[in-house]
C-alpha cells in the first residue's frame, strides 16, 4: 500500500469457546493448523463500555484528530482510555516498537478495557508482531478493529489466537452514520449482518455509484479473512499469515497501488496456493488506483482481478463497500458468512460478537 497521503487515505477529515472460569493450555500453534478449531469470539459492545485507543502504526501529529476520535466514541455512549504511547513518535512510527507493542499488550490485559481501536494505519504493525502477547489475548479476547496496516495484526492474532477481530474504520476515520450503524449492528447487537451495497440512484435512471460486479455467480459459504492487499502479501510466508485457506471466503481492498503492483500481488496469492484454496473472493475498493506512469498498454484492474479469480470458478463479486472510503462496512476477521456472487452481497451465518 502506498504510503503517501496518510490523513487523506486514512480517513482524518474527509461457536465461541466455552470459558469456565479458566483457559486451556494455549498452544500458539495449534491455530495455525487448524483457526477454527480454536475460534474465539469477543464480548459485545455496551452503553457504559471504554474502547482503548492504540496507535500501533504511525503517528499523528495533530492535536484536533485526537480530541475527535474521544468525542466520537463519547457519542456513542462509550467511555475512552488513551493508551500510554498513542502520542508517541519514532519517526513516522506513533513510538518504537516496544512502545506500540507495551501499548498494544496492556490494553488487552486491562480490565478496564472492553473493545479496542486503532486511531489509524500507515505502516509499522508488521513490525511488532514478534513482540505481541498473544497467550494474553486468547486469555483476554476483546473486540479489535481497525482496517489498512492493522491488517497485519487482525492476520496474526487470528493465526496465533483464533480470534475473531474486526477489519472497520480507524478511530480517525470518517463516522457517518453509514459506517456507524453497521459498526452498531455488528458490534452492539450482535447481529447477524448482511452487507449490501447502498441503493441510490442520485436522481440518476439507473445507480451509477458503489456498483457491484460479479466476476462468477453462485454463493459460497465460509470463514471471513483478509484485508489490506499489499499488507496481507507483506507478511506472507510469516508465522503470522494462516497456513490453511480452505473454506475462507477472501476479501480484499487497497489504495494508492499501481495496477501492475495489485497483479504482481495477486500473483502472490496466486503462487502462493492461497487462491486456489479459497471458496469466495471479494474484492472491495482499490481507491486511486491506476497504471501510475505504466502509460499504453496497461491492464485495468478489472482484467487483473478476472485474470486470476474467474479460472477458479467459485462465487466472486467486486465493489463492496471495503476499503480507505467514507462509508466502509465492518467485516469480522474469521465469522463464518456466505457470499452471493450474483446478487454482490455478504451474510454473517451467526453473530460475531458474544
Amino acid at each position: 500500500m502506498e504510503r503517501r497521503n496518510f490523513l487523506k487515505n486514512l480517513g482524518v477529515g474527509t461457536a465461541a469457546l466455552p470459558f469456565a472460569g479458566f483457559l486451556p493450555i494455549f498452544d500458539a500453534n495449534a491455530a495455525t493448523r487448524n483457526p477454527q478449531a480454536l475460534e474465539l469470539l469477543p464480548k459485545r459492545l455496551a452503553a457504559g463500555n471504554t474502547i482503548g485507543i492504540i496507535s500501533p502504526s504511525s503517528a499523528i501529529f495533530d492535536s484536533e484528530p485526537y480530541q475527535i476520535a474521544v468525542e466520537t466514541f463519547q457519542a456513542m455512549g462509550l467511555k475512552v482510555k488513551l493508551g500510554e504511547f498513542v502520542k508517541s513518535r519514532y519517526g513516522h512510527l506513533a513510538g518504537t516498537d516496544e512502545e506500540r507493542a507495551e501499548e498494544f499488550n496492556a490494553m488487552f490485559k486491562d480490565p478496564e478495557i472492553d473493545a479496542i481501536i486503532a486511531l489509524r494505519g500507515g505502516s509499522g504493525a508488521a513490525r511488532i508482531l514478534n513482540k505481541i502477547d498473544y497467550e494474553a489475548i486468547a486469555a483476554n479476547p476483546k473486540i479489535f478493529i481497525g482496517y489498512s496496516d492493522i491488517t497485519a495484526l487482525h492476520m496474526a492474532i487470528y493465526t496465533k489466537t483464533g480470534l475473531v477481530t474486526f477489519h472497520g474504520p480507524l478511530a480517525v476515520s470518517t463516522w457517518n452514520q453509514f459506517s456507524y450503524e453497521y459498526f452498531r449492528r455488528l458490534l452492539f447487537n450482535a447481529e447477524a449482518v448482511k452487507w449490501e451495497n447502498p441503493k441510490n440512484k442520485r436522481g440518476q435512471l439507473t445507480q451509477t455509484t458503489n456498483r457491484t460486479r460479479t466476476i462468477t455467480p453462485g454463493k459460497a459459504t465460509g470463514r471471513l479473512l483478509g484485508g489490506n492487499l499489499s499488507v496481507l502479501t507483506g507478511i506472507m510466508g510469516s508465522e503470522y499469515f494462516p497456513d490453511d485457506w480452505s473454506n475462507t471466503i477472501l476479501y480484499l481492498e487497497d489504495v494508492g497501488e499501481a495496477i501492475y503492483a495489485v497483479d504482481r500481488m495477486m500473483s502472490q496469492l496466486m503462487l502462493g496456493g492461497v487462491l486456489e484454496q479459497i471458496s469466495g473472493f471479494v474484492f472491495g475498493k482499490c481507491t486511486d488506483c491506476d497504471p501510475q506512469g505504466s502509460g499504453y498498454g496497461s491492464l485495468t484492474l478489472e482484467e487483473v482481478i478476472d485474470y486470476y479469480i474467474k479460472p477458479l470458478g467459485i462465487p466472486a463479486y467486486t465493489g463492496a463497500m471495503i476499503g480507505h472510503i467514507d462509508d466502509n462496512w465492518t467485516i469480522p476477521n474469521g465469522a463464518e458468512a456466505e457470499l452471493d456472487g450474483t446478487k454482490g452481497s455478504l451474510r454473517l451465518l451467526a453473530p460475531a460478537v458474544k
